[in-house]
């Protein structure tokens, strides 16, 4: 069956439950696709000569990888997860999973909520074959408070070794949201070997961890992952994953079509048909990540450009066509959004009435676009587009060359921008190099994701990208993932005073929410645009034990480092047929 991705395309995904997210999206690559698809089956696609214990991954790299398997980077293509590993796993995906035991086993609080006691496993070793200790633990996050670039969690706690294989993490205040991050969302990295780089900069081309992988071999078209024989829970039955860089969307659609690989998380049309149209194939999906236009928005840090404006970022939210865009741009798979950024499928408690309106429209409204605009001095020009004080309402937006259903979406929202007077441009890069824009903040609107935190709670999407702590003036990389460079002294406190009450207290975190959402709804440095489903699409033939509506063990994204892990320790390769 021929695969073709139309001029309209489609939807997300790649990286990052700690971090950023790496979204995959759209290209009509023609035969430069079909050039790098080849290449793709030259080394070793899923039915091309590979062993049938190995795995064909496409994350959504457009173009050559550029070699980094520095866990702490933003431009880390793997080390996280596979390589490196976290003390737990909290599955996001369920509203009251306990953390799974990695590096750690046990871990317990005090009354006061100011001390977190964890228990390492004994006998892990470092894939160079050196012991893991509370030393490697202790290191790591001493790094992270040495190293602010590297924090993007936030640590702000101390760290002291009890012995061999026992830590204590302690805070001067109760610090119960601490506990997800430091136990889920920060992997611990080799002292024996980190003391002696710059974590900052070192991409790692040799990384040891202690995961269930090793790096075998690298090269930019593509690189394999080897199951580390030594692994503390013993060595995974997927031999090898191999995961290829492609030009985009339509490339990969291609190759499920050819069945020359295994997994993606990405678009490919009539998704719902999928086991219909590929037997060998189906999906898995969950609605979960907050698709944004993310604005250089704070003038003070260095944000040039009309978008600094808030009524310019607010003007935009009401200019879009959320159903048309949902048709159009992600096969009707998008969902609704808030302008709180709490998810209404397990977050509505949470949002304030104070937050108005509670849900994004879902039909443009032009005419709020304008009264928004000409109340803060907008003027509409004879092209129909405003301007004010000379400038003109032009509005560039960065995306990844082959991202299919972002290029596609930004058309849309162009189109429909114009309509209530707002000019939209479009400006595609590489991976890397739109990576580095937002994190500088050397751009004007990103179309990207907001992802969840490692509970279900909204307060680590806010903490994440809200919090003006954890960022950097322009030209300075974002200590953290608020690269709209937001920043409001209220927010900040509201967050300290959430890390300090315990779940149950809901009143007291109501009234902390309440403040953090009337910010981020009126202020809007991340313009919301609609819910993403992440959809992936894998070889059901060759591999068994993919997550399931039934058994959502892992968010299933190619993309999302840790639940990447979970699977592909997971799944059984099928017996040849």
């Amino acid at each position: 069956m021929n695969l073709s991705i139309s001029a309209t395309p489609r939807t997300p995904g790649l990286h990052r439950p700690r971090r950023l997210s790496r979204l995959l999206r759209l290209t009509v690559a023609g035969a430069a696709a079909l050039t790098l698809l080849a290449t793709g089956c030259s080394a070793g696609g899923s039915g091309n000569g590979d062993d049938a214990s190995t795995l064909v991954a496409y994350t959504g790299q457009a173009g050559d990888y550029q070699v980094n398997f520095n866990p702490f980077s933003p431009s880390d293509i793997g080390g996280a997860g596979l390589i490196f590993e976290p003390l737990f796993f909290i599955n996001k995906t369920a509203a009251d999973a306990d953390p799974k035991p990695l590096l750690g086993t046990e871990h317990t609080w005090n009354d006061a909520g100011t001390e977190l006691d964890v228990t390492l496993r004994d006998g892990v070793t470092w894939s160079d074959g050196k012991p893991f200790t509370a030393d490697d633990v202790v290191f790591t996050f001493q790094m992270l408070l040495d190293h602010e670039a590297l924090n993007s969690t936030g640590f702000d706690g101390t760290v002291t070794k009890v012995d061999a294989t026992h830590v204590t993490f302690t805070w001067p205040e109760p610090a119960y949201t601490a506990g997800p991050d430091v136990l889920s969302a920060t992997v611990i990295v080799p002292q024996h070997l980190w003391k002696d780089i710059d974590p900052e900069s070192d991409v790692l081309e040799k990384p040891v961890g202690t995961g269930a992988y090793t790096l075998s071999e690298f090269k930019g078209q593509a690189f394999t992952m080897e199951a580390n024989p030594k692994y503390w829970g013993g060595k995974p039955k997927v031999a090898k994953v191999r995961y290829l860089a492609l030009s985009g969307n339509q490339a990969g659609a291609d190759a499920i079509a050819a069945g020359t690989i295994d997994w993606q998380t990405g678009p490919i049309p009539d998704m719902a048909n999928t086991h219909k149209n590929f037997p060998n194939y189906d999906t898995g999906s969950v609605a979960q990540n907050q698709m944004v236009l993310g604005a250089c928005a704070n003038a003070d840090l260095g944000c040039q450009g009309p978008q600094t404006d808030p009524a310019v970022r607010q003007a935009l939210f009401y200019a879009i066509d959320r159903t048309q865009l949902n048709k159009l741009a992600f096969q009707d798979t998008a969902s609704e959004i808030s302008p709180s950024m709490a998810l209404t499928s397990t977050q509505a408690d949470t949002i304030s009435a104070k937050v108005d309106p509670e849900v994004a429209p879902k039909t443009a409204e032009p005419q709020t676009s304008a009264q928004v605009l000409e109340a803060d001095g907008w003027v509409k020009g004879a092209d129909g587009i405003y301007a004010k004080d000379g400038q003109k309402l032009t509005l560039t937006i960065e995306v990844v060359t082959g991202w299919t259903d972002y290029i596609t979406a930004i058309q849309t929202i162009a189109a429909q921008a114009e309509a209530a007077g707002i000019d939209i441009q479009t400006a595609q890069s590489s991976w890397n190099e739109w990576t580095d824009k937002r994190f500088k903040g050397n751009f004007e609107l990103a179309i990207d994701s907001l992802y969840q935190g490692p509970a279900p709670d909204p307060y680590y999407l806010y903490s994440y990208f809200y919090d003006g702590r954890m960022t950097a003036p322009v030209g300075t990389k974002a200590n953290g993932n608020n690269w709209s460079r937001f920043s409001d002294p209220a927010v900040d406190a509201a967050l300290d005073a959430l890390q300090k009450l315990p779940s149950e207290d809901t009143a007291g975190r109501q009234a902390q929410f309440d403040v953090i959402q009337s910010a981020v709804a009126t202020q809007m440095p991340y313009v919301p645009v609609m819910t993403g489903a992440n959809t992936s699409v894998w070889n059901v033939k060759k591999f068994s034990g993919w997550p399931t509506n039934e058994d959502q063990y892992a968010f299933p994204a190619v993309w999302s480092d840790f639940d990447a892990a979970e699977i592909l320790k997971t799944l059984t390769p099928q017996a040849a047929s």
